[in-house]
């Protein structure tokens, strides 16, 4: 009978090994198969961004308290004791209305003077003219009756002024806003008597930095809303752009007009106003990280990835907002750029997105 032949384990273990690995290359070998990695190129681990329009536009709020444009603190022009009080705190006024009487008893006496004396003054040249015409007076007594008429006049005409002083008359159509006197008391020339606010034309005054009012031009529409009315916008107007910084803060003064209908709605001076809006408008600027921003000979450029790998692009940048900067050729919307310092890198770098920055 013919012997059985027996293999070694060991020998045994080492062809199935075999027989298996050469069953999982051949499987491996079909279409679609993922290829092994290829260990020998090393990719740099980075933070990418993908370029997206976004709005770079800068923004103004400010708050300010809404005045009259015209207030007018309307004061004596003569003294005396107040005769009689016409207006009170809140009253609407209009242009040439009475306001006030003084007592002007003294001035009144001083213009009767001057008439009595205008009268003598007239009789006397007319005399002098007589007599000229006869040849019995001198030209130098004719010209002395002819001065002392002038005077006369010139008298008269200043104590009617200051009798017309003792009644005070508003400007203008305004409102009283504030009221100093009463009747009984004694005023000296110069005293303040009313203050009146012209609530036609409301305004509000806003401190502007510079970086900011360079973007104001006057006639700018802007939108204003009020505390006072929450749900109500208002269309207002850059009305005056002060042309110089105030000292100190460096901040320009830019008037802002009201409409005009903004008292017929019950806008009053005093109330809180903001001020909200874009200005230097940029809503669809393509931006990347400042940080990603480099230099190489006196321009500036940006690494894009491409298949895996760092391409330098040269760009023309604009503004910069915060921690973007606007890029306004170079780069289009879609491509993917290196989010971070792009010192360290190289052209043709292998690189691996491990994080998509929003």
């Amino acid at each position: 009978m013919q012997g059985t032949f027996h293999f070694p384990a060991g020998l045994v273990r080492w062809l199935v090994t075999l027989v298996g690995a050469g069953s999982l290359a051949a499987c491996g070998s079909g279409d679609g198969a993922t290829p092994p990695p290829n260990t020998g190129v090393v990719q740099t681990p980075v933070a990418a961004m993908e370029i997206q329009p976004r709005d770079l536009s800068r923004h103004l709020s400010l708050s300010g308290t809404v005045e009259p444009r015209v207030t007018v603190r309307l004061a004596a022009r003569t003294s005396g004791a107040v005769e009689e009080v016409l207006v009170e705190a809140g009253d609407e006024v209009e242009e040439g209305q009475l306001l006030v009487r003084l007592d002007i008893s003294e001035a009144r006496a001083e213009l009767a003077r001057a008439r009595a004396e205008l009268e003598s003054a007239r009789l006397d040249y007319r005399r002098a003219q007589e007599l000229r015409q006869r040849g019995v007076v001198s030209a130098a007594q004719y010209e002395s009756a002819r001065v002392s008429l002038q005077v006369a006049e010139s008298e008269l005409a200043l104590w009617r002024t200051r009798v017309e002083f003792g009644s005070v008359h508003s400007p203008l159509k305004a409102v009283v806003s504030e009221r100093f006197i009463e009747p009984g008391e004694a005023v000296q020339a110069q005293s303040t008597l009313f203050e009146l606010a012209a609530l036609d034309e409301l305004v509000i005054r806003l401190g502007v930095s510079e970086l900011d009012v360079v973007h104001l031009t006057t006639g700018q529409v802007v939108p204003v809303r009020l505390d006072a009315f929450p749900d109500r916008t208002l269309e207002a107007r850059v009305r005056r752009i002060s042309p110089v910084a105030q000292i100190g803060n460096r901040l320009i003064m830019v008037e802002i007009a009201l409409p005009p209908e903004a008292a017929a709605m019950g806008v009053r001076p005093g109330f809180l106003a903001r001020v909200g809006m874009a200005i230097d408008p940029r809503p669809n600027a393509l931006v990347v990280p400042t940080a990603a921003i480099g230099m190489h000979e006196d321009r500036r450029y940006v690494y894009v990835i491409d298949d895996g790998r760092l391409r330098r692009r040269h760009v023309e940048t604009g503004v910069t907002r915060g921690q973007w900067t606007e890029i306004r050729d170079g780069l289009q919307s879609g491509e993917t750029v290196l989010a971070s310092n792009p010192l360290g890198m190289r052209e043709g770098q292998a690189v691996r997105v491990v994080r998509l920055r929003d």
